[in-house]
């Protein structure tokens, strides 16, 4: 049985950081492209960032580059979202995924497996 549990979330002041956290159980994360979603209150899922399974580079949604880092610890098979100089607009419920497609999947519907989402609020 496959399962994503994403860590990390919680309340931050804008300008804060914060780091999310991306543990899988049944599933090989390097064999895998990893995917990070977040949704906000009546918007819809949007990418934010992947992690190409063929050598681990990465690609993000212009909104969070230079702020955010994607990076892979396969020992541990853990992906984590290192997101720095934070905005309100940042703000939502943000989810762990996995592809098995390669390059940079950037539609929900190029995922095959989804964490619980983790909340991130962010004040102004």
């Amino acid at each position: 049985q496959v399962q994503l549990v994403e860590s990390g979330g919680g309340l931050v002041q804008a300008g804060g950081s914060l780091r999310l956290a991306c543990a899988a159980s049944g599933l090989t994360f390097s064999n895998y492209a990893v995917g990070w979603f977040r949704q906000a209150p009546g918007k819809e899922r949007e990418f934010v960032a992947v992690t190409a399974w063929t050598g681990g580079s990465t690609y993000y949604t212009d909104s969070v580059k230079g702020r955010f880092t994607i990076s892979r610890d396969n020992a541990r098979n853990t992906v984590y979202l290192q997101m720095s100089s934070l905005k309100p607009e940042d703000t939502a419920v943000y989810y762990c995924t996995a592809s098995k497609l390669a390059g940079y999947p950037q539609r929900p519907n190029q995922y095959s497996y989804w964490g619980q989402g983790t909340q991130v609020t962010v004040s102004s």
